[in-house]
């Protein structure tokens, strides 16, 4: 084909539109490919992958046809640098960060700051390519290969914009269907982006953004006044016989994924599934709560990490750490960091996962050692990230390098849904229920008990044992109502609604080196922990909003609100309105018994959720505490800073590899001081 084909093929009616939409779909298709990692685990995804590009091409460049004359085409051209340049702006920001753009990094100028210093490195020879479209529009308006058009006629339009929605609808539904409750589990923005796209994204966090601001701008300090009313009327004074018992040790939080308390002492076939926790419930030091509930909602992991840390609620919506990261939090981490505690977080996977690369920065952890730190090869990784025991084991060098006293969380993966384990690790068997996800989920509980035993080993090896308070806590349920029929046989009686709140209890122990510990049938929630932890430690908890009390106190409140408004009490449960007795599971006699509790649980949740969502904790100044500065924590730096050189050594090579590359960037053009918000 000559030319001159080529020129009047390209003036016909919609025929250039068409070609622009498809260069610049094939362009972002590819970038996914090849500069992102998105993580494709099957067909459907791939297909979404592959699609999701069609409906914001649609959609963008439409809005040229509106447009006549030549001034179509200068429209078609600035759309496609405008959304080139969002691409290619995610890819640099992504090289360097593994993540993606959102509205609230843009408002943090001093993010750039520190990519411009290594802007050398980050960019590419073949990064034009990204521009390559918008540079052939150019070129065929400049050099007059197309001629001007009429305005072209609004039906057409209309379809143009019509199959546009269409596209991204049925983009939706498959996504949702693949990903549950996407848009409002906002696990990751690698998600979002994987099964919408990189524009949709953009405008979905857009939107987000928006209504924060929103909800956050109407609020001001009198806002704060029923809520520190209700906090300081309920405050719970610590029990003397512990306060202060734990004054200047360690803290080490474990949260162990989806476990729930019915599996311990339980007995798979005359075997114990957890045979090292079931020890634990009789240790000396150890106190072991068998009334312990979670009380999360959409955010599950990360819901139970942000009560336990501000004891706050989650919100009834969404996650906390997806939407609400730019708060200002009074986080124990941050709390303690100001009584001399060096603070960190670990974690078998990407930082931006429930976005805690930005949210651990709003809660004051100064370090952060993500799967950067850690070997990610196929023989250490299952589900979200890597195994539990060599999480265990590399993770020490980290832990035994941090100065003293600290304050750190580690989060495990493998006894995750859908709780599959390759074959070597599997030492126990499986259930046989019929349900293949029961069935499994007891081999990756003894699993994640034996990684348990091998980090006691590792600590009273290390000499950090006799020093640290160890946390262990089970972040949410593993078995939803969906495999009632095989949880039936497992617990052997019938689940019924009153049966399925009591298997919300999920397992704390807290062991305290020189403390006398017990089983404590006390009722309590992960709200509650905090205050617990910071008596223990000696610090008072009377000055902060607090929405928890104190486990150990004689005054505790043994109300449990669930985030979907029903609660248990020693007495009474209430599921969706119906009140039960407690432990018959019997509908109470009298049905005004549980109405006193409903009012202090519709009363706390809204507070909470005033506070969170009006972001009132800006307006509160407890005495001697100063608030975060997120400039001072930089986690795209080397976390390995401050650690001697004996432990140095014993990091797996991936944290070497991470250490050079941080010295490089730094030599580079980086200020290895400069601390920026990510």
């Amino acid at each position: 084909m000559n030319l001159k084909k080529i020129q009047s093929l390209l003036n016909k009616k919609f025929i250039l539109f068409f070609v622009v939409v498809i260069m610049f779909w094939a362009k972002t298709y590819i970038t996914y490919k090849t500069q992102f990692h998105l993580g494709i685990d099957n067909k459907m995804q791939a297909f979404l992958l592959f699609i999701n590009p069609i409906s914001s091409a649609l959609f963008f460049f439409g809005i040229a046809l509106f447009f006549k004359g030549r001034g179509r085409y200068w429209a078609m051209f600035i759309i496609n640098f405008i959304l080139s340049f969002v691409l290619y702006a995610n890819v640099v920001y992504y090289r360097f960060f593994n993540d993606f753009i959102t509205l609230p990094t843009l408002a943090q100028t001093q993010n750039f700051g520190e990519v411009s210093g290594s802007a050398t490195a980050l960019m590419k020879p073949y990064d034009i390519l990204f521009f390559a479209d918008t540079i052939i529009i150019l070129a065929l308006i400049l050099f007059k290969v197309i001629k001007p058009q009429e305005r072209i006629k609004g039906r057409a339009v209309l379809a143009v914009f019509t199959t546009a929605i269409m596209v991204f609808i049925v983009n939706l539904s498959l996504a949702e269907a693949d990903r549950p409750q996407l848009l409002s589990r906002t696990f990751d923005r690698n998600y979002l982006v994987k099964y919408l796209g990189q524009y949709n994204y953009q405008i979905y966090d857009i939107i987000q953004t928006s209504m924060t601001t929103a909800q956050r701008a109407f609020a001001d300090s009198n806002d704060l006044t029923d809520v520190e009313n209700w906090t300081k009327s309920n405050y719970t004074k610590p029990n003397p016989e512990y306060y202060g018992k734990a004054k200047g040790m360690n803290v080490i939080y474990i949260s162990m994924e989806s476990l729930q308390n019915w599996m311990i002492n339980y007995k798979l076939d005359g075997k114990e599934v957890t045979p090292f926790l079931n020890k634990l419930t009789h240790d000396k030091n150890t106190f072991y709560f068998d009334n312990f509930f979670h009380q999360t909602g959409q955010g599950k992991t990360s819901d139970a990490e942000f009560m336990m840390e501000n004891s706050l609620f989650p919100l009834p919506q969404g996650s906390v750490f997806s939407t609400k990261s730019s708060n200002t939090y009074q986080a124990a981490p941050s709390i303690l960091d100001q009584r001399g505690y060096t603070t960190a977080a670990l974690h078998g996977n990407t930082g931006s996962f429930w976005n805690r690369d930005d949210m651990y920065k709003a809660l004051g952890y100064e370090k952060f050692f993500d799967s950067q730190y850690y070997d990610m090869s196929d023989k250490n990784v299952i589900n979200y990230g890597m195994k539990d025991k060599p999480f265990v084991q590399e993770s020490m060098p980290y832990l035994e390098g941090l100065k003293q006293p600290f304050y750190a969380k580690m989060i495990w993966l493998s006894n995750h849904f859908p709780f599959v384990l390759p074959k070597e690790d599997i030492d126990f068997p499986a259930a046989d229920t019929g349900d293949s996800v029961v069935n499994r989920y007891f081999q990756t509980a003894h699993y994640m008990d034996e990684a348990l035993e091998q980090f006691f080993n590792n600590l009273k090896k290390d000499g950090l044992y006799n020093h640290t308070i160890i946390v262990l806590y089970g972040d949410h349920y593993g078995i939803s109502e969906n495999h009632n029929k095989a949880m039936s046989q497992v617990m052997g009686q019938k689940i019924t609604p009153y049966e399925n709140a009591q298997l919300q209890r999920v397992p704390l122990f807290i062991h305290v080196p020189g403390v006398k510990g017990k089983i404590d049938h006390t009722y309590g929630g992960e709200v509650d922990v905090r205050p617990t932890i910071l008596h223990l430690l000696g610090v008072d908890t009377k000055d902060y909003i607090s929405f928890g009390s104190d486990l150990l106190s004689n005054d505790h409140r043994q109300i449990v609100p669930f985030r979907n408004g029903d609660f248990a009490t020693p007495k009474y449960t209430q599921v969706n309105g119906v009140c039960y007795q407690n432990p018959s599971g019997k509908v109470a006699a009298n049905p005004k018994a549980c109405k006193p509790y409903d009012n202090v649980v519709k009363k706390e949740l809204a507070l909470s959720d005033k506070v969170v969502y009006g972001d009132l904790l800006r307006f509160y100044h407890p005495k001697g505490y100063k608030p975060v500065n997120r400039a001072k924590i930089n986690y795209a730096s080397d976390q390995t800073q401050g650690l001697t050189n004996e432990d140095k050594l014993k990091i797996p090579g991936v944290a070497e590899k991470k250490h050079e590359k941080a010295l490089k960037q730094n030599s580079s053009g980086g200020d290895s001081n400069s601390q920026s918000d990510k």
